[in-house]
């Protein structure tokens, strides 16, 4: 046994030059993920990106696998997110007579969420001592993980730590929105899926479809224009609260 995994070992550094291994690994995590989710009958706390994401953690640890050398094979599903995410124009447009009853409402909500999303993040961080380059990377945290990549680069975050910031909050974002409507006695889809966009991006969306296509559709709404909000001024605000600290 011993003998097979040093072999297997060696392989390893020729595996990671093409995109093969890390894209395999990536689909088992995310297959496992989903069959886990449903053995435990779909609990809003456990969705299965997370389960894969934990999955896929500890067999990059267990095969002593890098993150980078796994990110560089996993490159072009990175890249796959920025088409999939336009893709939610098409729900967008489906329930635009909706949307459309009710553009005051959400021009007015959306900036104002988005701001407190990352200025909490950044309050928070501060207070805790953290670095430039740990608020950085937490500032984005409620942005679609395309935009808050691009973000990253600009203000000089970790992507390795933006990507676990964006995990925490969906997860989080969805179970406290689903937790809320509840004991609040909100029923309007439209109101629960904007929320799930704005505070939980993609994570949030999907589990808005899975109330509704209008939630679903409203999730998307929220999730796209707290994303384009954000990359337009928190590199400016960024820039501002450097300069007042020197």
């Amino acid at each position: 046994m011993t003998e097979f995994s040093a072999r297997l070992q060696s392989l390893f550094p020729h595996l990671l030059a093409t995109p093969a291994l890390s894209v395999l690994l990536t689909l088992i995590a995310y297959f496992a993920g989903v069959t886990i989710f449903r053995k435990l009958r779909q609990p809003v706390w456990c969705p299965p990106v997370l389960v894969a994401a934990l999955l896929l953690a500890g067999t990059l640890s267990l095969l002593s696998i890098s993150f980078d050398d796994y990110r560089r094979g996993a490159g072009w599903l990175s890249f796959l997110l920025g088409p999939a995410t336009v893709a939610l124009g098409v729900p967008l447009y489906q329930q635009f007579h909706h949307i459309r009853a009710l553009w005051r409402q959400i021009l007015v909500t959306v900036p104002l969420a988005a701001t407190m999303a990352a200025a909490y993040a950044l309050v928070i961080a501060w207070a805790l001592g953290g670095s430039n380059s740990v608020m950085a990377s937490l500032a984005p945290k409620s942005v679609t993980a395309p935009i808050a990549i691009g973000i990253n680069q600009q203000i000089g975050g970790s992507v390795s730590l933006l990507m676990g910031s964006l995990l925490v909050t969906g997860v989080v974002a969805s179970l406290c929105v689903d937790l809320l409507s509840r004991r609040l006695g909100i029923e309007d889809d439209r109101l629960i899926g904007l929320t799930l966009g704005i505070n939980g991006h993609a994570i949030g969306t999907v589990r808005a479809f899975e109330i509704s296509p209008t939630a679903g559709a409203f999730s998307s709404l929220g999730m796209g224009l707290t994303g384009v909000f954000t990359a337009v001024l928190l590199p400016f605000a960024m820039q501002l609260l450097a300069l007042t600290a020197t």
